[in-house]
Formats: structure tokens, C-alpha cells, sequence
């Protein structure tokens, strides 16, 4: 393995990086599919809303699945459901056939990650934070770099060049993941009557129902709040826990998020790092459009500095996670939020020049890095083997989560415009949330001030 390390790396992180490509990639073609449709903006946006919808059920879903039949099964088989939508969506008809083809996307692309994850954890026992690192910088770099790339590939070839995009990278992961990955280890044949009752789909579809419904309500704070969509995803969930608490192969053991208090607590820090951080990724292009009317161009260079910043400490986080473990990198990665934070505070509005700005934005972007990689390494060591696809995609649901209550928070502030004033109440805000995830990050760690000695953990 050591000595094909680098190829098997490289089949699971161009695979998990299908997920943020596209959904990153899409946002500067929705003029150009609005324009081809005759629709309106509103309803040509639900290509990026059921994209995430969809992303944020299907990840623990096809996890499960993978749990169940197989990692390297599960993985091959979302690269094929990748492949199907890359060929159909450019030849769509009607708007509806190109949501579906943005739905199976969607779905496809959730499969990979939960089994690429898994497959690294199984094959890879060597500096498996360091193999980690690998698939958040891809990760990173995808959801910065891709709606640049969207961008370029639009004037190349019109929207449907972003799904033809897919297709290199589709056959870089098929045909290493093919050679590279061991087989599944043989299961006993079951009949599909067990595999169903194995499966709990009952209970995957009381989540599911749960998950779209909450979404939908707190996507709804963006314009008018559906009330009904929340109280009907509350009734969802509470009915998925009571069916969880009884069945007897529960689709998650509910369980688990007492029994395993620091996974929970990983869960948890990971929604509040990317509610502090999507905050960023969306309002920053805002308030460098509207207020400072920056060009298109020169706001995508600034976010260079944060995302550029994060793409290279992570393989260095994942080093020093192996050499040192988790606790210190847990503390620093959160600390500097709160750091970068105040630096935002006082002199971001008031930078005159450009490296100014870009030194701000490059120790947020280490902070993203730090804590992207750690959390990611902490959900993986506090996971039970058996279950990790489960976890693992329970994880990346709490990072849509995150992405979409970073949407309130910036439709709270910026309601009524985007001005230099509402970008100081964003930074009073992100020192507030900077401030909780590095206290989550204490209790992570078992931090207690009259035990820290120097040179100690």
C-alpha cells in the first residue's frame, strides 16, 4: 500500500471532489440556463437549493449503504450515477429533466465521499491524517476555484460545459479505483427482503423527510418563512428517533450520539466552523461587489488569499495531527478564527491597500484549513469501524447545515443592503461564533486550566 499510496489517494480525492466542484461550479451559469429556459431567477436557483437538499440526505444514506454492501461498490457506483448526469444534463429538454439530472448529480456525488473515506480508513493504516489532508484540499480547492473554472468554461462552451467538466476526473477515479481499491470482503448472501429490513428504509425515509423539511424551512428565511415546512421536519425527526430507538438493524443508532459524546461534539463544532466560514465564502464577494465595486475578477483573487492560505496548512495539519495528535491543532485551528475575527473587526473596513486585506483573509483561511482537516481526522478516529459511512456522511450533512444557517445569518445582516456598517455587525457576529467553537474545542480537549503544564497536551 505504501508503495501505491499516492495512486490510491489520488482515485479517492478525484472522486470526493465531484461534490463541491459542482456545487460551487453551477452558481455563475444560472443567467445562461435562465436565458435557455425562459424561467425566473427564483426557479432556476432550485438548481443549487435541491442540490444541497439532496446532498445533505444522501451522504449518511448511501454511507449506510456502502456500511452495507460494500465501500468500493458504493464508490464506483456514485462515479457512474456522476457519469450518467454528465452525459444527459447537456441534452436536457426541459427544465425539470435538467433538475433530475442535477438530483442523480447530486446523489451520485454524495456516494463518494462516505466510501472514499471509509476505503482510506480500511487500506490506509499509516499517517491517515496526513491521507485525510489529501481530500480537503482537493475539497478546498474545488469549492474555491470552482466558480472561476464555471466562469471560463461558460464563455468556452455555454452551461453545459460544466457538466462535460466532470469527465476527466470521472475517469481518473473509475479506472485507478478500479485497479487500486481491494475488493469488498465477501458478505453472505442475503435475499432482498433481508437486505431491505438491513437497510430500515422506513426509517431512511422518515430522515429524509425530516432533513428536507427543515432545510426547506430554513432555506425559506431568505424570502418568506415557511412555518408549516419546519414544524412538519420537526415531526419528521422526532418520529425517525422513536423509530430508531425500537427497530431492531436501526438505519443510525441514535444511541450513538450518547454513547459517543466526542463524535457528537465534532458534529456539532463542524456546523459552527462552516456557519463562521460560509459566512465569508458568501458575504465577502457580496460586500467586495456592492460596497467597494470591485470587478468579478479582482473578488475571486481576494478569495484566493483565504482559500490559497487553507489549501496549503492542510497537509501540514495532517502531519502535525499524525506527529501530535488532535488536541493542538483542535485549540489553534479555532483560536485563530476568533483571532481573525477581531483583525476583521478592526482594521478590514479601514485596509487601504490590497495585502492588507489579503493578510486578513490569508489567517482566516488558515484557520479553515487547520480546522476543516482536524475535524475531519476527529470524526474518523471517533467513529466505530462498522458504521463510518454512516458518520462520515452525517458529517458532510452537518457541513451543508452549516452552509445554510450561514445564509440566514448573512440574510439577517445584510437584509437591507450591504454596506461597510453591516459588515462590522458580521464581524461582531463571527468574533461571537469564533468565540463558541473555541470552547467547543476546550471541552474537546478535556482543557483544564490548573492541569496545562508546559510542553503537555
Amino acid at each position: 500500500m505504501k508503495k501505491n499510496r499516492a495512486l490510491f489517494l489520488t482515485a479517492v480525492a478525484s472522486g470526493t471532489m465531484l461534490n463541491p466542484l459542482n456545487s460551487s461550479m453551477i452558481s455563475l451559469a444560472l443567467t445562461s440556463i435562465q436565458k435557455d429556459f425562459h424561467l425566473s431567477f427564483t426557479t432556476v436557483s432550485w438548481l443549487i437549493s435541491s442540490f444541497y437538499l439532496a446532498s445533505a440526505v444522501a451522504q449518511p444514506v448511501t454511507g449506510k449503504i456502502g456500511d452495507l454492501i460494500g465501500r468500493k461498490k458504493t464508490f464506483i457506483a456514485g462515479l457512474f450515477l456522476v457519469a450518467f448526469s454528465a452525459f444527459t444534463a447537456p441534452f436536457s429538454t426541459t427544465f425539470l429533466m435538467l433538475l433530475m439530472m442535477r438530483l442523480i448529480q447530486s446523489i451520485g456525488s454524495s456516494a463518494i465521499y462516505p466510501s472514499g473515506v471509509s476505503l482510506i480508513r480500511d487500506n490506509i493504516k499509516d499517517k491517515q491524517a496526513s491521507a485525510l489532508s489529501v481530500l480537503a484540499i482537493f475539497a478546498s480547492a474545488m469549492t474555491a476555484l470552482g466558480p472561476t473554472l464555471g466562469g471560463f468554461l461558460i464563455v468556452w462552451g455555454d452551461w453545459p460545459a460544466i457538466f462535460w467538466v466532470n469527465v476527466p476526473f470521472l475517469l481518473i477515479s473509475l479506472l485507478l479505483g478500479w485497479y487500486m481499491f481491494p475488493k469488498d470482503p465477501q458478505k453472505k448472501k442475503e435475499n432482498m427482503r433481508e437486505l431491505l429490513s438491513h437497510l430500515d428504509l422506513l426509517g431512511i425515509g422518515l430522515f429524509a423527510g425530516g432533513m428536507v423539511f427543515l432545510l426547506w424551512f430554513l432555506l425559506s428565511f431568505e424570502s418568506k418563512i415557511h412555518f408549516v415546512s419546519g414544524i412538519a421536519g420537526v415531526l419528521f425527526i422526532l418520529l425517525f428517533i422513536w423509530r430508531e430507538l425500537h427497530v431492531k438493524v436501526p438505519f443510525i443508532d441514535v444511541r450513538i450520539f450518547k454513547t459517543h459524546r466526542r463524535l457528537s461534539w465534532v458534529y456539532l463544532q463542524f456546523i459552527v466552523l462552516n456557519i463562521f466560514f460560509y459566512c465569508l465564502f458568501f458575504g465577502l464577494p457580496l460586500y467586495f461587489q456592492n460596497a467597494l465595486h470591485l470587478s468579478v475578477e479582482k473578488s475571486g483573487i481576494f478569495m484566493l488569499f483565504m482559500s490559497g492560505m487553507s489549501i496549503i496548512i492542510s497537509p501540514i495539519t495532517g502531519k502535525w495531527i499524525d506527529k501530535t495528535g488532535l488536541n493542538q491543532p483542535i485549540v489553534l485551528g479555532a483560536l485563530l478564527s476568533v483571532v481573525g475575527a477581531v483583525i476583521m473587526s478592526l482594521f478590514f473596513i479601514k485596509a487601504s491597500v490590497w495585502w492588507q486585506i489579503g493578510l486578513i483573509l490569508a489567517l482566516l483561511g488558515l484557520s479553515y484549513g487547520i480546522g476543516n482537516v482536524v475535524l475531519q481526522v476527529a470524526m474518523l478516529k471517533e467513529s466505530p469501524k462498522e458504521m463510518l459511512g454512516t458518520t462520515s456522511g452525517l458529517f458532510q450533512t452537518c457541513r451543508y447545515l452549516g452552509s445554510i444557517l450561514s445564509s440566514i445569518v448573512l440574510g439577517l445582516i445584510f437584509g437591507k443592503g450591504i454596506t461597510t456598517e453591516n459588515m462590522e455587525i458580521l464581524g461582531v457576529v463571527l468574533i461571537c461564533i469564533g468565540a463558541v467553537s473555541f470552547a467547543m474545542s476546550l471541552w474537546f480537549t478535556g482543557f483544564k486550566m490548573r492541569s496545562v503544564k508546559v510542553g503537555h497536551e
